[in-house]
């Protein structure tokens, strides 16, 4: 098991072993966004407990971008302070974390504004001007210049779970006929954007994105189209790829296709193994499924991933790593989802006793 308890080098951030926390949002903020004392202990126990790495709950990098009620932002300089005492109480414990900035896109209740028109459900969105577009590539090199002034190491691109980019990067979200829509090139012109942007604002801190394997609709993105972004991105310098998956249009039903026969306890680990074919050597975690620490060693070993990403497991033990650093075998996390039952309301934890 002395691999994933080995430290591990992310351009220049070199965090103390092979776990990292995917970026988990609390839900808890303020109506401005702003973070409270109860959230940064959470984070100031994760870094307590010994996990490696940690992402910071998705953050809105402008006020159109917001997701839901209870979101953190960093649209402005008054998120900053709350945000610099969060980094702060992680680095006390020698822990590292990177600020994961998203834009809601179509989720955006107040103007449902995205990549083309589009209907879900009882609700409908616009189609984004190109100076919107523009302003939004901005803002992300704004929220990046916001999270190195905050004291994070590094920063998280979302590009996963049916947000702005990976509404972009969806056939059936991204309608457009212009330059930003049609072919795979074109709908990645919004990440590729958005990635040079924040490079150019913050240099040689490492830049990850949060990138969909699959997005379980019938044609939106396909593992097909994640190889060739994947692909494509690594070869642009970032420094670590999260794989994950779902999204606009997602069906239940279709989340077997990304299943391995040799890792049945990971959702996404079929699709993790061709993406990692194309984007090697740029470091590759996995999310979702992680229980035994079996299964953790041998993607690791094994080379699937470098490094084994969890989120819910951390909401029931924030020091999971160190109790399986002494012995425990896997998360005592059941995945009940219980976790989620006040949701914008109170602090999420694990409701089992």
């Amino acid at each position: 098991m002395k691999i994933l308890f080995e430290p591990y080098q992310i351009r220049d951030m070199l965090v103390r072993n092979r776990f990292i926390r995917s970026a988990t949002t609390s839900a808890y903020a303020d109506n401005e966004g702003k973070i409270n004392d109860t959230i940064i202990k959470n984070y100031e126990d994760l870094s307590k407990g010994e996990v490696g790495l940690i992402i910071k709950g998705h953050l809105y990098i402008m006020d159109k971008g917001k997701a839901h009620k209870g979101m953190a932002g960093i649209s402005h300089d008054k998120h900053i302070p709350m945000l610099k005492r969060l980094t702060d109480s992680v680095h006390k414990h020698n822990g590292h974390i990177v600020a994961q900035l998203n834009h809601a896109g179509v989720v955006y209740q107040n103007d449902r504004a995205g990549p083309s028109n589009y209907k879900e459900d009882d609700w409908t969105a616009r189609e984004m001007k190109e100076d919107e577009i523009e302003v939004v590539i901005e803002g992300f090199g704004d929220a990046a210049e916001r999270a190195m002034q905050a004291g994070f190491d590094g920063v998280q691109i979302h590009g996963a779970h049916g947000y702005l980019i990976s509404q972009f990067l969806s056939r059936i979200v991204n309608k457009r006929k212009d330059k930003w829509g049609g072919n795979l090139k074109n709908r990645i012109r919004l990440l590729n954007e958005v990635y040079d942007e924040i490079r150019g604002r913050i240099g040689n801190k490492p830049v990850l994105i949060k990138l969909n394997c699959d997005d379980f609709s019938p044609t939106g993105f396909l593992v097909d189209d994640s190889i060739k972004v994947a692909k494509y991105i690594a070869k642009k310098g970032i420094d670590l790829i999260e794989v994950s998956g779902g999204g606009r249009g997602g069906r239940p039903e279709l989340r077997s296709r990304a299943k391995h026969p040799d890792y049945l306890e990971l959702d996404f680990a079929g699709h993790a193994v061709k993406i990692r074919e194309v984007s090697k050597p740029t470091p590759m975690a996995l999310v979702s499924g992680f229980k035994k620490l079996e299964t953790m060693k041998r993607v690791v070993e094994e080379d699937l991933v470098d490094m084994v990403s969890l989120s819910r497991p951390f909401i029931r033990e924030p020091d999971l790593v160190k109790k399986l650093k002494n012995g425990q075998e896997e998360a005592t996390c059941i995945r009940c989802d219980a976790c989620r039952a006040n949701f914008g309301v109170s602090m999420m934890r694990c409701l089992l006793e």
